[in-house]
């Protein structure tokens, strides 16, 4: 009888510790770490501030600075310091502002300065370094300059932040504009350092 009861005592000891084992170990796998399949993944950062997308406007460069644009239209093409700047298109949208969408060759061979493109409003340049919220657009008939769409933080609705333009590189902007009235269909378009040219407003 002895021998029967150590025996017993035992074996209840053992489902005792594994039990606890077993119980210890589902705890640790719910301390929060990653879960089977997640290594290496991190929860999406917060960005600095809202994108162009989250704000229902345009994003700067891979939606606004081309997508839906045939890179192989061409409104006008106008040169300055050694770049070309060819203008794809000037779309007026329901909103009530001008999209206007281009691209800025340096043909050179050297590399191109970009800082005089944002203008010299210093609203504008404190929020927009290497920007192209210098730009602007002229109704001719309407007698009306229209300056670089902006937020309610000096941000411009335009490409921002752009590096020095490298030999023989192109780079995608977009500009938006408010509209003029529905009857102007033709506007100039200024860019500091390059010509003004005259621009067909579509859609």
């Amino acid at each position: 009888m002895s021998m029967r009861r150590t025996t017993t005592r035992r074996a209840m000891a053992a489902v005792s510790m594994t039990a606890a084992l077993a119980f210890a170990l589902a705890g640790c796998g719910d301390d929060g770490g990653e879960k089977p399949g997640n290594e290496g993944s991190s929860a999406p950062s917060a960005p600095a501030s809202p994108s162009a997308e989250d704000k229902g406007e345009p994003q700067q460069e891979d939606t606004a600075a081309g997508e839906n644009v045939d890179p192989n239209a061409k409104l006008a093409e106008i040169r300055g310091d050694g770049l070309v700047m060819t203008i794809h298109q000037a779309k007026r949208d329901s909103g009530g502002f001008i999209t206007l969408q281009a691209s800025i060759k340096n043909e050179g061979t050297q590399s191109k300065n970009t800082t005089a493109w944002a203008g010299t409003e210093t609203a504008l340049l404190a929020k927009n370094p290497n920007s192209v919220a210098g730009a602007t657009l002229v109704d001719k008939v309407g007698k009306k300059r229209y300056y670089i769409l902006r937020d309610t933080e000096n941000r411009c609705l335009c490409t921002t932040g752009i590096p020095p333009l490298l030999a023989g590189k192109t780079t995608s902007v977009f500009m938006q504009f408010p509209a003029p009235p529905e009857t102007t269909t033709e506007v100039d378009f200024t860019l500091p350092t390059f010509a003004t040219t005259s621009v067909k407003i579509s859609g």
